[in-house]
């Protein structure tokens, strides 16, 4: 990412610094889109990308990660766009938080193609996850949420911070993902 690309230039007070863009990851219903878009919100220049938003774009012939080899292709494909949007708002002085349910491929791609990027993984108990599904619409089957929530429950990715946010509402969620977005490269307190 260019200087000029770390820099929101035209501000009273001189150049500001824009932060490292963050992914956030983790099982269904953990709250990564709401937790996202709160964060976003409560930037002065932010985007917020919904990773399966990008995914959908594709409207005939879409495939769902799960859905053999071509829906990890597409999956791979809206991981490297997102990547590119994430890009190209830096490029302009605009922060990002992208929201995805990681697999170690796709980490990989967010690894390589958004070298800088925070990686922030939340969990809690498969119970949690269910109980704050119940609360919004269903876009996946029973069959598939448990099996997305198991995934990450027995391969947790080398995220940059893990978080539990079993015990958490969203205000505290978003207070404790704002903090270590915050940090500084190599900070650890």
């Amino acid at each position: 990412m260019s200087n000029k690309a770390r820099q929101v230039t035209g501000m009273q007070n001189g150049p500001m610094p824009i932060r490292r863009p963050l992914v956030l990851t983790g099982a269904p219903a953990i709250g990564k889109s709401a937790t996202g878009l709160a964060l976003a919100l409560g930037r002065t220049r932010c985007a917020f990308v919904d990773v399966d938003d990008v995914r959908q774009l594709v409207v005939v012939g879409g495939a769902a990660p799960w859905q053999g080899a071509e829906g990890v292709r597409q999956q791979l494909l809206g991981v490297r766009n997102a990547c590119a949007l994430a890009h190209e708002f830096a490029e302009e002085g605009i922060e990002t938080v992208l929201a995805d349910v990681l697999t170690t491929a796709t980490l990989s791609v967010y690894r390589k193609d958004l070298a800088d990027c925070v990686v922030v993984r939340m969990f809690a108990p498969l119970s949690e996850t269910l109980k704050r599904a119940s609360t919004r619409p269903a876009w996946l089957t029973e069959s598939e949420f448990r099996s997305l929530y198991e995934a990450d429950a027995t391969n947790p990715l080398s995220a940059d911070h893990t978080l539990d946010v079993a015990q958490y509402d969203l205000e505290r969620q978003v207070a404790e993902v704002e903090r270590l977005w915050s940090r500084r490269i190599g900070e650890t307190t």
